[in-house]
């Protein structure tokens, strides 16, 4: 008989700010010291989302240079 297939083994979650493995309660992270630590990054800035810079939209109440 063939062995039943198991599930794939998921590989150990880490936390991102200290690198201990993750609890479900706090997840993606180990604890709330490392939540709050996180959130502080985004507040001080120190984390970005990469955005293009706009685009210039021509300025419909100017008049067009003329001939």
């Amino acid at each position: 008989m063939a062995e039943p297939e198991q599930p794939p083994v998921r590989p150990e979650r880490r936390c991102p700010i200290c690198g201990k493995p993750t609890l479900q309660a706090y997840r993606p992270f180990c604890s709330a010291r490392c939540r709050d630590v996180d959130l502080g990054h985004w507040f001080g800035e120190r984390y970005a989302v990469p955005a293009a810079p706009p685009e210039e939209e021509p300025d419909e109440d100017a008049e067009e240079p003329g001939p």
